[in-house]
């Protein structure tokens, strides 16, 4: 793949450093770099220049009367939903081994700029799969079939749960690629909104409580639960979104 001045993989290994790249393309990248000096000097330079962005000399602290107003204005700007209005975490399902994660109630938070750049990639890669023959490497409703596909694509075996008859089918899945490795991506609908779900390891994390967040126009909740780290998102409203990651931790 080298050529005299250089590797002209070079490129795409800048793109995959900014996330731009879709799962076909990253995991050729993975390979092709394993084995190119070019390559890996470069990811190794991207790496230094970011460190070196994010350096503190290079700031300066905010007048706190700048960081008071900022923090005002964006409280009004986005809605924040109480802890109360989601009491359907208390019902009969919430007894039915819904598990830690499930059976919190879900904490609605305000993301700050530097928080927000899994979200802005959940969301990305969410219209990214809408288009045209992007959404499933493995159209199925039947569970049985979509989790095997998973098998030697990827080093985890994600759950995979069969909702149609909550009204939540699932439609399929594909090998997707976020936050620096392959993840598992699961299609479900509900009506003519699509959902999906993002799935892989949590390196040892504590179960944790849902969150939700807006961005864009779509409707995103993140929790982990028994070693694996789940992202949902669909232009559902909050409320069916929410029931969706109810239903589904409350299934088998």
């Amino acid at each position: 793949m080298s050529t005299a001045g250089g590797c002209k993989m070079v490129l795409l290994a800048q793109a995959d450093f900014d996330g731009e790249l879709d799962a076909a393309q990253a995991a050729e990248l993975e390979t092709h770099r394993a084995g190119c000096p070019i390559c890996q000097s470069a990811q190794r330079e991207f790496a230094g220049a970011r460190a070196a962005l994010r350096h503190e000399g290079l700031y300066r602290r905010a007048p706190d009367s700048l960081r008071r107003a900022l923090a005002t204005r964006l409280a009004a700007a986005t809605e924040m939903t109480p802890v109360r209005s989601v009491a359907w975490w208390r019902g009969p399902a919430a007894s039915a081994g819904l598990g830690a994660a499930a059976a919190a109630a879900i904490s609605f938070l305000l993301l700050w700029p530097g928080q927000q750049s899994i979200v802005d990639q959940i969301v990305d890669d969410h219209v990214r799969a809408l288009q045209p023959g992007h959404l499933e490497d493995v159209v199925s409703s039947d569970r049985h079939t979509v989790k095997p596909w998973f098998e030697g694509r990827i080093d985890f075996a994600p759950p995979v749960k069969d909702l149609a008859d909550k009204q939540f089918p699932l439609k399929g899945g594909r090998l997707d690629y976020l936050g620096g490795r392959p993840v598992a991506a699961l299609v479900y609908e509900r009506g003519m909104h699509v959902i999906n779900m993002f799935v892989w390891p949590a390196a040892g994390a504590a179960d944790s409580t849902a969150t939700v967040a807006a961005h864009n126009g779509y409707n995103v909740i993140h929790w982990v639960q028994e070693g694996m780290t789940i992202w949902v998102v669909s232009d559902l409203e909050k409320a069916q979104l929410a029931d969706f990651v109810r239903l589904w931790n409350a299934a088998s």
